[in-house]
Order: structure tokens, then sequence, then C-alpha cells
């Protein structure tokens, strides 16, 4: 069946939050199957501009949004997240369901026989699966295109891209297709398309969100939530984190998770523009200091402190990626299907054929490197504050494989020269939240990431919810929303 024509009450339908909804759906004054039929149009309108979506669900999201209905009318409605449809990363497994990861190689996979544990949660609260997210091809790069499912671009401006890997629930959640999406984050995954589509994001602890296998085991790995409020945040966190039989590494501890900020008055506050030697755009660095005065005018004492990081931090990181299982499974590709694969998924596997095992060993030394200047500096501070992404967001044809990419003139790598995001994949106990800072001169949207103390995530959604509402939000104005060009 075929809904209706999209009507202006659309709008402002699709941009409530999560937390607005489920008001909504207990005072009776709104739906769930209302709230699902226009978000369905929304996505049948504006999807074809931006492509954040590969599988999609809509039989099943109706048929469970009328069993939420008939919940609420008759008032035995339980679930925290009962009728709020969400968004799945096409990298996370639901029951029943194909899994992609963004390549050819898996269209024709078999259905997953199990949820993993984010997803099973998400479920057993009464969340709707409305449909997947586009990724990059098994997740490993920071643009949001793949032979599988197409380019996924800029709701703010479609001449850029989304950032990855989780580009396309980014894009999704700009663009009004669901007030929750899910990310993986072992790079920066959930952290940069927050930031290049103006949204919001959490990297936990690793361990906080328990996992599937293999990623549970990778301590760079985690997964979280991605919203438009940091309210919504709290919401999804106090929903899946916790620790689960299935996932040895998942902690024990249950956090209360904050739904409204705290007095930031005198609260100690570091913050780098560049992590001591990467190069950042004028605009980024702008914003970033026009989001730290945000911060100065709550109360706040901020100091710029400077990092003795250097790029071996980079080739560090590459290396431990380097043996990853989900790595791994380029090489086989690269070998069997190299027609199949995208050209950055052929870069990994030559990359992964020349890293020795001393390579990986010297990558755990300087992670221990970093967190003996950044450990003690956290003593003196209460948060740690830098840009998430290098520049606002790189174009939606950018090549993360290119040699003659450059910020500011300078000559950066193409796929982690942007990026600020994996050095926190490196402290993988430290709980980080990605935040807008504003937009560039192209409309783009730029972010700011506030990191705390190894597992205080209640600090920063606290500190988080206290800049989101210094700022009154970032898509509650007709003004902040995506200026979509109609379907030809």
């Amino acid at each position: 069946m075929k809904d209706p024509v999209p009507h202006e009450s659309d709008e402002a339908l699709c941009y409530l939050s999560a937390r607005e909804a489920l008001d909504a759906f207990g005072k009776g004054t709104l739906k769930p199957s209302t709230l699902l039929n226009a978000l369905i149009r929304r996505i049948d309108r504006y999807n074809p501009i931006i492509n954040a979506l590969a599988d999609m669900y809509y039989e099943e999201a109706r048929d469970a949004a009328k069993r939420a209905d008939e919940a609420y009318q008759s008032g035995t409605a339980q679930g925290a997240l009962l009728g709020v449809p969400v968004l799945i990363k096409d990298a996370q497994r639901i029951q029943g369901k194909r899994t992609t990861y963004g390549s050819l190689l898996f269209m024709d996979g078999p259905a997953d026989t199990v949820s993993d544990p984010m997803i099973e949660r998400l479920l057993g609260a009464g969340a709707i699966i409305l449909g997947r997210t586009t990724t990059p091809e098994f997740c490993i790069s920071g643009v949001c295109r793949s032979h599988a499912w197409g380019n996924t671009v800029n709701p703010h401006n479609p001449a850029f891209g989304t950032g990855g890997s989780s580009g396309g629930s980014g894009a999704a959640l700009a663009a009004g297709f669901a007030p929750i999406a899910t990310g993986t984050d072992i790079g920066g995954s959930i952290r940069i398309p927050s930031s290049c589509c103006g949204v919001v994001g959490f990297k936990p602890p690793h361990g906080r969100n328990p996992d599937g296998p293999p990623a549970n085991f990778d301590r760079y790995n985690h997964c979280g939530p991605m919203a438009r409020t940091v309210g919504d945040l709290s919401l999804v966190q106090s929903v899946v984190s916790g620790a689960h039989p299935k996932d040895h590494d998942s902690l024990r501890e249950k956090i209360a998770y904050p739904t409204t900020g705290r007095n930031l008055q005198g609260t100690k506050i570091a913050y780098s523009l560049d992590l001591g030697y990467c190069t950042v755009s004028r605009e980024v660095k702008e914003n970033t200091l026009k989001a730290l005065d945000v911060f100065r005018a709550l109360g706040a004492d901020v100091h710029e402190v400077t990092l003795p990081w250097t790029a071996k931090v980079d080739q560090a990181a590459i290396d431990w990626y380097n043996t990853m299982h989900f790595l791994r499974q380029t090489e086989a590709a690269a070998k069997h299907h190299p027609d199949k694969i995208n050209n950055y998924t052929l870069a990994s596997a030559r990359g992964l054929s020349i890293t020795k095992l001393e390579d990986v060993s010297k990558s755990w030394e300087t992670q221990h490197e970093m967190y003996q200047s950044f450990g003690p500096l956290m003593e003196e501070y209460d948060f740690f504050i830098c840009p998430t992404t290098n520049v606002p967001a790189v174009s939606a044809e950018h090549d993360p494989t290119a040699s003659d990419f450059t910020i500011e003139g300078v000559s950066v790598d193409a796929e982690y020269g942007w990026v600020l995001t994996h050095q926190f994949n490196m402290l993988h106990h430290c709980p980080v939240m990605a935040v807008p800072s504003g937009k560039a001169s192209s409309n783009v949207p730029t972010g700011i990431q506030i990191v705390g103390r190894t597992f205080d995530d209640v600090s920063v959604f606290e500190a988080a919810l206290s800049y989101e509402a210094a700022l009154g939000g970032w898509y509650n104005q007709a003004s902040q929303l995506p200026n979509f060009a109609e379907p030809l």
C-alpha cells in the first residue's frame, strides 16, 4: 500500500526527538503508526537525493507500529522505546535479516541467526526497526560509498560526503528519516558522520555497550547511538549498556545516564585545535573556538594545552587496523574478487600485506605513550575538547586513496589526515561525545569532541547536555534543517 502524498505537518513529526515522541505516545496525542508513516513518506521523498538507506522493512515496521498503537490505547504499553522507529547500520546483525557490510560479496548472504546485543536490547525495549543505513565496504573508510549501495551524500550540501563509516546513519538523522540510528566506531565511525551531518553521537568506553563477535574482542571497537539530541543518546544508552552474557568484554557496572546538564561554573576544560600535529582548516578552528566560548559563558575555565603526540600516532593506528578480522576479509576479497570490491578495500588489502608483527607490537607501545601524557592531563582537567574532523567534510567524490589531498595547502593522508578521531579509539576507555560546533560557508556542519576521563560517561553527558541547552538545540528551527532540492 502506497502512502499518501507528504503534507506540511510531516516535517514537524519527522524532526521530533525520541523523547518527544514517547511523551506524545503516552499522552495519546500521537500514534506510533502516524509517526512511522510520516517518516516513510519523507524517506520516499528525499532518500533518492541522499541515498542514506539500504534494506528497508516498511511492512514489518507498520505491523510493529500497529501493535504499539494498541498497547498505548489499552494502557498496556511497556518498554522504554516502545513505538520509536530506529535505523540500524548495515554492519550490525539483526536476526532474520541479511547484513551486507556494504559489500557486493554479501548481497546474497544468508539471514543472520541472532541479533547483536545492542540490537537485541533495542528490540527488547520496543523500538521499531525501520531499515538499514549505508556504510562503506566492510566499514573501512571515512567515505560512505560502495559498489553495493552507491554514494551517500550530505543532506546539508550534496556536493559533500557524510563521513563514515556510519555515514548513512548520520545523513538519515539529519534528513529526518528517524529520531535514532545506530553506529559502530573503530576509528571515528560514529563521530565523523555526526560532525559532517550536524548530529550527535556517542563513543562509549570499550565494553560499556556489549557487542557481537568478532568486534567485541577489539578494544578499538565501540557500538553506540546517534541522534539529533543528547537526551536521546542518554535514552538509548540507558537501554543498551551493561553486561551481556554473550560478551565477555562487557562491563558489569550499570550507569544511570543523565537527561539534564549541570552547572559548569569552575569546570576545567583543556582543548587543542590540532592534537599537536594535525593540519586543521580555518573554518573548523573558528567554529571550535566559538564552541569553547559557549563553555566559557557557562562558567567553565578553558585552557589551550599542548599534546606531545606526533604523526606516528596515525601509523600506529593503521598498523593495528591491519591486524583486525574485518580487514583480513579484504585480503581474501582482493585475491578472489578484485572486480567486485572498492578501491579503498584494495588499498587496505595492500596495506595489510606489508604489515609486520613487530609493527603491531609497536602500535601498542605508542598507545601506552599517548596515555602517559593524556592520563595526567585529565587529572588536572574535567574534560578535553578538540575538533572532530579537520575539514567540515570532504567532497562527495573524495578518493581516500588519493595522493594529492591537501588541507590549507598542506599535503595530508586522504583517509586519516582529515579526521581527529582514531586517537580516541586508541585511548579506548575514554568516553567521547560528538556534538555540532556550527556550519562552514558551504553549509556543511562542523563538530567538536567532548572527551572524558576513562569510564566517566556521566560527566561527558552532563557537559554535552549543558552545551546543547545553551545553544537551544540543532534541529528546532526551519533554518537549521537541510534545504533539499526536490527530486526531478
